[in-house]
């Protein structure tokens, strides 16, 4: 397999291999012509067949268990089938919406639609207007008044809203629903109880328990001969409960992340306030604004809109944008706003709506793999095919010298004499040689090593909520931990997002202070209120308590908002001054916006507001400082030059313009006026401001961490380059103006303008990408991705989501993202702070390396725990281990083990290495040594102790010598797993102690098994078949264990190859695996 993710920009000196990080040399495949099933690097946008084919190829115990946590492969389709049959019937309803239309007069379809009747106080009924709403019923909208009249059923005022009373809410909730749905209830623990049960060798053992159980009481009577029986039974169901407790705790911490994603914040108008409430909080009558790439939280009417574009595909399955004007004026739920503004009333909410309906008939979460999972189901198959083979030799070994009369009590008497052994004592020990060959296979089949990426994704994913990362993808966890690159916006990344305009010109005057009203002109100053006031998706409006203002929008728009304000910009007075006759919105493409107005005096002007250089290249005049227009040609080089010297500054800067237009000129018709593109060209130039937005405090630290984990920070930008490359030397982006260069610094049209290789060449270089598009930036992130990139991508507009989908991982502002953009990403960072992006980064990191520690510890017990059996059997025809004592050493080594290592919280050591290879073995050559050299001794310790443990231990002439060896052998055997369970903290430091008492679960975990192991052999002898050890003993158990620790450090100066291990013993599995398949 060739390394995917390495980083192209990192030094030649290969760092030495690390076992935290996973860090190794690149390794070749181990036969070109094998296809492994596991080997799927991302499971983003994966086809159906390849999920198919791993599941197909995996050896499981407990399907229902083992592919919990993945896609329903099933039940997805049949989700897919219940879409398409809502769908329909919203296609069904548009299809007889266009038919109405197309009509060249308007005809009645169907019956004559009933009066409203008044109900709960409300002049609509529930009914009347669910009706209406789902079959987008103009006539039925028409006779109720249009949007006026049935705003006035509804009492709500269409400018400012409903009122915020709670009383008020609550009457409109009990008369027309809360805009929630059923959701289908989480599996209570007594299903998880029975999808344990559900293991195969499990099952097998309790039905051998019970035969044992009824050979025993009939052999040896009901006080002692349900023993072995009883035990075995009181075993299985303690790995049962306790793997239950286990997956229901998992089941739970998914279920509060997913109601975290569900929970979507909306900006509402209240009382002529804007607020932002949950979505679950909005009522029939809500009056909501849209803007570009939000969601349409519930069905609705649009009250106003200017080129307002919906995206439906969500509810029609078409990709077809639908425009919405007042002959098209319903709003379905669940769909995305595609381009324009406008705002709505809210008519039908939760189950009352299509996509209400949708919700709560496939809201059960299905699942998802993640590449780790499927590996690991790959490496749980290779073992299990190991351990079963080794058990079946087992089973057949110890059969062949029973029947042959090998076998010996442990008083010397053979076990098994032909014609006088009866029939019930020959088939009660040949269950006890099957029970043993079976625990074999529940010890080497470890069904929970793929739940452990789980169980560890579970406890990282609500570590990451405080630190502010939602993640709703579980892959994109664990794909952070390979990321070589991060292209990151600049607005509200790396900057603060607290926007103030701090230099302003008029003409050939720089205003200082900018917020000066004085210095500008009266004429000067009406128009730049007009301009502001007018031309904008934000508002002005009283605190609570009228104190000040307030102002709302996006941060740009409240930094001018508030310059023009105190500057004397009356808000509600200018705006009632002339009437908005058009809108064309800003969007991240034109990067600016324009506004078509009429005076009281019928006079039409255009407003535009955008990226300074951009709306100066279109002004042919200027307003000087007295009033007066002069031409723009001979002094553009002093405008020009003002804005280089605020963008060196790291200022963004706007210009704001505006035209006079003729009144004939603008079109009449509605559909003709929404297709109107605006003329930019003439315009005059008003002003150009400066607007300062710090960097955030710490992230040039964080981008320096990024930049000693081997992660390259690019940053990209709509702004101007000369901002661009301010901020990035603040931020430590760029080093110094030296590199300020081409490849290094570049403009998006420039990128755009290349060819392919001069792309692939310039991208291994580019740290800062100013004015660039969104286009711009999906060409960086494939260019990036086709050179062998692991790419993220922070985002937060419409326009962003395709960048977002192609990336590895997407990252989503959580304040200023849009509702398209959070769909499209992987993670949502919920304070939009660059240092939360690196803290996913070091939680992507910990999460390969916890499952490496658990990998590490796991094969440790299961090599030892099988050479020891098996070594017996053949020698002896006795096993030391016997059904129980296995079991619980299998929940020691699968749920308790995982639950220790798996939870281990990130250290900086991971932020010290370069980024994890895709495709490294997940079992590396250090893992190899150290479990290698752990496993021969355990083995070779406990094979002296069950040889000669009678004469090392002076117990030849004791009647219970055998039972003392068998049980310090045991006993021995689980303190080793114990002590190795710190080992396995640290697999290549020295200290492997470092921050082991801050984990407070680690150590309580160990310290209860060790209690349960105490309680085990000194009270429990009689289930487990063990013996009270006297205190010499307990201290030689003691010491077998702890002697693992000098061994682990000296075994970590033994050095390793670099070529993987994983590359000679993937032979004879791939062949497995092939004829498996055929």
């Amino acid at each position: 397999m060739t390394t995917s993710g390495t980083n192209a920009s990192s030094s030649s000196n290969t760092p030495p291999p690390d076992i935290e990080t996973g860090v190794l040399p690149p390794i070749n495949a181990p036969d070109d012509d094998f296809d492994d099933p596991f080997d799927i690097t991302t499971t983003k946008n994966a086809s159906t067949e390849s999920l198919r084919r791993w599941r197909q190829a995996a050896l499981v115990l407990n399907a229902s268990r083992r592919f919990r946590y993945t896609l329903d492969l099933r039940k997805n389709e049949e989700q897919e089938k219940r879409r398409r049959m809502i769908r329909s019937h919203a296609q069904v309803i548009r299809a007889a919406l266009l038919f109405k239309l197309a009509g060249e007069q308007a005809v009645v379809l169907g019956p004559t639609v009933i009066p409203a009747s008044p109900s709960c106080g409300y002049g609509i009924s529930l009914e009347q207007l669910v009706s209406m709403t789902r079959d987008h019923n103009l006539t039925s909208l028409h006779q109720y008044g249009g949007v006026q009249g049935l705003s006035e059923m509804l009492k709500t005022n269409l400018d400012r809203g409903i009122q915020r009373d709670e009383d008020e809410l609550r009457n409109r909730r009990n008369a027309f629903g809360s805009n929630t749905y059923p959701v289908k209830k989480g599996r209570s623990f007594f299903m998880f109880l029975w999808e344990a049960w559900q293991d195969l060798t499990l099952i097998i053992l309790i039905v051998a328990a019970a035969a044992s159980l009824v050979l025993g009481i009939k052999t040896e009577g009901i006080e002692e001969g349900w023993y072995d029986g009883g035990s075995i039974t009181f075993a299985v169901l303690l790995v049962i409960f306790v793997t239950a407790t286990s997956d229901y705790r998992q089941s739970l911490q998914f279920q509060n992340l997913n109601e975290e994603k569900r929970n979507i914040q909306i900006e509402i108008t209240r009382d002529g306030r804007r607020e932002k409430i949950s979505i679950y909080d909005i009522v029939v009558g809500d009056v909501i604004p849209l803007k570009i790439g939000d969601q349409v939280p519930a069905d609705g009417l649009l009250i106003k809109g200017h080129s307002l574009a919906i995206d439906e595909s969500s509810m029609t399955g078409e990709s077809k944008i639908a425009h919405k004007d007042q002959k098209t004026p319903f709003l379905m739920s669940g769909c995305k706003v595609a381009d324009g503004a406008g705002a709505m009333m809210v008519t039908g909410v939760g189950i009352n709506t299509e996509w209400g309906l949708l919700m709560a008939s496939i809201s059960e979460d299905t699942g998802e793999e993640t590449p780790l999972q499927v590996r690991l189901n790959g490496v749980a198959t290779f073992i299990g095919i190991v351990g079963l083979a080794v058990a079946l030799l087992v089973l057949g070994v110890l059969l062949f010298r029973f029947f042959t009369g090998n076998s010996r009590n442990p008083d010397g008497t053979i076990q098994f004499v032909h014609g006088k052994t009866s029939v019930s004592e020959a088939v009660d020990d040949a269950i006890k040689i099957f029970t043993a060959a079976v625990t074999i296979v529940v010890v080497a089949v470890p069904e929970g090593l793929p739940l452990a990426v789980t169980l560890t994704l579970a406890y990282s994913m609500k570590k990451m909520m405080a630190d502010k990362a939602l993640v709703r993808r579980l892959s994109a966890c664990e794909t952070m931990g390979s990321a070589t690159t991060i292209c990151s916006d600049k607005t509200g990344t790396l900057t603060l997002n607290q926007m103030t305009v701090v230099e302003a010109y008029v003409g050939q005057k720089k205003i200082d202070p900018p917020e000066d009203g004085l210095q500008y002109h009266s004429t000067v100053s009406s128009l730049l209120n007009e301009g502001i006031a007018q031309n904008t998706a934000g508002s002005v409006f009283s605190s609570k308590d009228g104190a000040c203002i307030e102002v709302s929008g996006s941060p740009t728009e409240k930094a001018i908002l508030h310059w023009g304000v105190k500057i004397g910009m009356n808000f509600d007075a200018v705006r009632n001054q002339s009437t908005l006759l058009h809108v064309s919105p800003f969007n991240s493409t034109k990067k600016r916006g324009g506004v078509v107005l009429q005076g009281g005096d019928s006079q039409v002007r255009i407003h535009w507001k955008g990226a300074a250089e951009i709306v100066l290249a279109s002004c042919k005049e200027y307003v000087d400082t007295d009033g007066s227009l002069h031409s723009i040609d001979n002094d553009m080089e002093y405008f020009e030059k003002a804005i280089q010297e605020m963008a060196a500054r790291s200022l963004r800067c706007v210009a704001i313009a505006y035209r006079n237009y003729d009144v004939d000129g603008v079109p009449v018709d509605e559909e003709q006026l929404a297709e109107w593109n605006l003329p930019e060209d003439d315009l005059v130039l008003l002003s150009i401001v400066g607007i300062k937005d710090p960097p955030r405090v710490g992230v040039r630290n964080a981008v320096k961490l990024c930049t000693d984990a081997g992660v390259k920070v690019r940053m990209v930008t709509g702004d101007n380059i000369q901002t661009a490359k301010a901020i990035a030397m603040e931020c430590g982006i760029l080093d110094s103006s030296e590199d300020a260069t081409e490849p290094n610094i570049i403009e998006g049209k420039t990128f755009r303008e290349y060819s392919e290789k001069e792309r692939e060449y310039t991208s291994k270089h580019i740290s800062v990408m100013g004015r660039s598009s969104p286009s711009d930036k999906l060409l960086l992130v494939q260019t990036l991705r086709k050179l062998g990139e692991v790419v993220a991508v922070t985002g937060d507009g419409t326009n962003d989501a395709p960048a977002l989908h192609e990336a590895d991982i997407g990252l989503a502002m959580g304040i200023q993202g849009t509702e398209v953009a959070k769909e499209s990403s992987d993670i949502i960072i919920l304070d939009d702070n660059f240092a939360s992006v690196v803290k996913v980064v070091r939680w992507g990191r910990s999460v390969y390396a916890n499952i490496q520690k658990f990998i590490q510890f796991q094969l440790t017990v299961n090599v030892a725990a099988l050479v020891i059996n098996v070594v017996a059997a053949i020698s002896s025809g006795d096993v030391p281990l016997n059904t129980v004592q296995l079991l619980w050493v299998n929940l020691i080594m699968d749920t308790l083990g995982a639950l220790a290592l798996a939870t281990e919280p990130p250290t900086d050591h991971l932020m010290h290495r370069s980024p994890v290879g895709r495709r490294e073995p997940l079992v590396t050559n250090i893992m190899w040594r150290n479990l290698i050299i752990q496993a021969l001794y355990q083995v070779a310790v406990l094979l002296v102790f069950n040889f000669r443990g009678l004469a090392i231990l002076k117990l030849k002439n004791n009647e219970h010598g055998n039972a003392v060896k068998n049980t310090l052998i045991f006993n021995g055997f689980v303190l080793c797993q114990i002590f190795n369970e710190f080992n396995a903290r640290k697999p290549d430091e020295m200290n492997v102690f470092s921050g082991v008492t801050k984990n407070y679960l680690f150590m309580g975990i160990v310290g209860t098994t060790f209690i349960l192991q105490v309680m085990i052999i000194q009270f429990l002898g009689k289930f487990t078949s063990t013996v009270r050890l006297s205190f010499n003993l307990w201290i030689l158990s003691i010491g077998i264990g702890i002697f693992s620790w000098p061994l682990a450090i000296a075994g970590k100066l033994i050095p390793v190859p670099e070529t993987p291990l994983a590359k000679v013993f993937s032979k004879p599995y791939q062949h497995c695996i092939a004829s498996r398949n055929r």
